[in-house]
């Protein structure tokens, strides 16, 4: 073991979400301890490559065993780099875990390690929604909070627009404090697409090339919201700084975005307009795949297909400039983890090298991780929407 950790803190001041974060952004391989004066034995989570694929938490192993640990509030943690001696065991991906974990902890599923009271105001907390009530979406939230670029604060009470579909706009926000609801209206009705917290951007890279775009969402206050505005002047010369592989693959997360959001309300309405598009289409990429390669598009189009136990779920196309494959550092619930890759006849492509591509990930400022880690869990959240929607039609 190191003489010195790497990582260290207290469960009360940084969450185990944001330490999956953190470790996984930076491809960390070790071990983390973890301790608490209400448990007798430390919990141990096993990292390869930011990855976690074993862990121990007293009688439990593995997937269970994580679970377990992100009930564990009150407690300290270190995180030691070091070759890791341990067979994977746990297979679903990091966002996968994260979202599952927060999803049981709201449920209820999880046993909360703190305080005698702790358990307590968690229950009532965790029953709160945008009208009081019990049955709201789950909120989603960000990593921790990069001030480094944000140019001013702004403030809207609840009830109050921010954005509206249509509008047009060239401004990012993160969310400082509150929460907000981001929904599309239909023929059917408002959809409610997700609740989105702290940490949270409002915006995505699409603004920082271009001077205005058309807003897809219509996004409004749950509550008293605070805001950071955005300095993307400053934003857009670190994007221009980047190569263009990068920059396609930044303008592709957005592009996924929005398309899987249409995706969603098109089940939503009880459309399915790219019915059969599979057909005569050939298999590039299977789901499960190991090689870690990944491709631009330079002609031709792709079809990224869900794969669940139960349905093949056509998700999206995607056209020229836009990416697909194996991305280290875009765990998003598509491909090759949880789906497949179909290709047009005329498919042309470019490899990417993905190690240098890698590198480049390694050298972002904390604000251009954060919002390519928010555009990765926001399509994931929306994917399994799409899957929900589409097994209850």
């Amino acid at each position: 073991m190191s003489a010195k950790a790497a990582l260290a803190g207290n469960l009360s001041f940084i969450s185990l979400t944001d330490i999956f974060q953190l470790l996984g952004g930076n491809n960390n391989t070790g071990i983390m301890h973890i301790t608490s004066q209400y448990v007798p034995k430390p919990g141990l989570i096993y990292f390869l490559n930011g990855d976690p694929i074993n862990a121990t938490s007293g009688p439990l192993s593995g997937l269970d065993a994580i679970y377990a640990l992100f009930g564990w509030i009150e407690g300290e943690f270190e995180f030691y780099e070091e070759e890791v001696q341990i067979g994977r065991v746990i297979k679903k991906n990091r966002m996968e875990i994260l979202l599952d974990a927060m999803r049981m902890l709201d449920d209820g599923l999880i046993k909360k390690v703190g305080p005698p009271s702790f358990d307590e105001a968690v229950s009532v907390e965790s029953n709160k929604t945008e009208s009081g009530k019990k049955g709201a979406p789950q909120l989603i939230k960000g990593p921790l909070v990069d001030y480094s670029h944000v140019l001013d604060e702004e403030e809207y009470h609840v009830g109050e627009k921010i954005a509206t579909a249509g509008g047009h706009g060239k401004w990012i926000w993160i969310i400082l404090n509150g929460s907000v609801s981001v929904s599309r209206e239909t023929a059917n009705g408002p959809m409610n697409i997700a609740n989105l917290g702290e940490g949270c951007f409002l915006g995505g890279f699409t603004v920082l090339p271009f001077t205005e775009y058309t807003r897809s969402v219509t996004i409004t206050a749950l509550e008293d919201v605070r805001l950071g505005l955005m300095d993307t002047e400053f934003l857009y010369r670190d994007f221009m700084s980047l190569s263009p592989d990068f920059r396609k693959i930044l303008l592709s997360l957005d592009g996924r975005l929005r398309k899987i959001t249409d995706r969603a309300v098109e089940l939503f309405r009880k459309e399915d307009k790219i019915k059969g598009f599979t057909k005569n289409k050939k298999v590039i990429i299977e789901k499960g795949s190991s090689k870690q390669e990944a491709f631009a598009i330079i002609e031709g189009e792709t079809y990224v297909v869900g794969q669940t136990q139960k349905v093949y779920l056509p998700l999206l196309t995607l056209e020229k400039n836009e990416i697909f494959g194996y991305m280290p550092f875009t765990d998003m619930g598509h491909e090759p983890q949880s789906a497949l890759v179909l290709a047009s006849k005329d498919l042309e492509v470019h490899k990417l090298d993905t190690e240098s591509l890698q590198k480049e990930y390694e050298h972002l400022s904390g604000t251009f991780r954060n919002m390519i880690y928010h555009a990765c869990t926001c399509i994931f959240r929306t994917t399994k929407l799409a899957y929900h929607l589409h097994e209850v039609k």
